[in-house]
């Protein structure tokens, strides 16, 4: 498999003989809203040119309506016949974006010959947890590649650790930048993916979401940092640049 960190949570994954753009954002660098009030965002621009993103996607996942995961420049770029996989109740707000060939997944879906299983995403705690609402994360099993888990936008809950024990993952991506929302932390920070690595010791993981909104606290560096102070090798934990694909068996 192959793996490409475009910005943030935008990936493109090469698969089991499919090409998957995972939760496209394309906002040009300062153009957004701030979610911290600290800046606007995004905090940086994109690595490549849009043109480039798509080049070769067979299908797109948007793992829920954020505008940190699928924005309004995506929406508008992105070639409306494309696939899109996405959480059964945000089939319509796609379909109402132009999006013709709009497939929920439930529980499965089979793309080719990947198998995509969606799984529960904890984005938050309390009011704000209901404030974010639902998003989801996702497994993706095909013959002769590593079973690969997204666990989307969450922080470490007892679902997220279940995925892990009962998946067992060769890969793991997890959105690593420990992001605040009104004080309430909303995705992983550098203790709970260091919490990962060490439940899935056999496993790579492959840490984004990173420096590219302004309510990360987490930076790529501190998690390096981090990781080190506890011991995971760099070879098992990867924090890829933006553009930088990975090769991953």
């Amino acid at each position: 498999m192959k793996l490409t960190l475009i910005r943030s949570a935008t990936l493109k994954l090469e698969y089991g003989g499919q090409c998957i753009l995972i939760d496209p954002a394309f906002s040009a660098k300062l153009t957004g809203p701030s979610f911290a009030g600290k800046s606007k965002n995004p905090l940086i621009d994109l690595p490549m040119t849009k043109e480039a993103i798509v080049d070769g996607v067979d299908a797109m996942i948007v793992s829920h309506l954020h505008s940190d995961h699928f924005d309004k420049a995506a929406q508008a770029f992105i070639d409306k016949s494309l696939p899109v996989l996405c959480r059964p109740n945000e089939e319509e707000s796609i379909r109402n974006m132009g999006f013709v060939d709009v497939r929920p997944i439930g529980e499965r879906y089979r793309l080719g010959n990947v198998e995509i299983i969606r799984t529960y995403a904890k984005h938050g705690s309390g009011s704000v947890q209901e404030e974010m609402g639902e998003a989801s994360g996702f497994v993706f099993k095909a013959p002769g590649e590593p079973v690969v888990y997204w666990p989307g936008d969450t922080v470490l809950c007892n679902e997220v650790r279940s995925v892990l024990a009962n998946e067992k993952p060769a890969v793991v991506i997890p959105h690593s930048a420990g992001a605040v929302w009104n004080g309430v932390k909303i995705l992983f920070d550098e203790v709970e993916t260091v919490e990962i690595c060490e439940a899935v010791p056999d496993a790579t993981v492959v840490a984004v979401h990173l420096d590219s909104y302004d309510h990360g606290t987490v930076s790529r560096a501190s998690l390096r940092a981090y990781a080190s102070s506890r011991g995971i090798d760099t070879s098992r934990l990867r924090i890829p640049d933006d553009g930088e694909t990975l090769i991953l068996e």
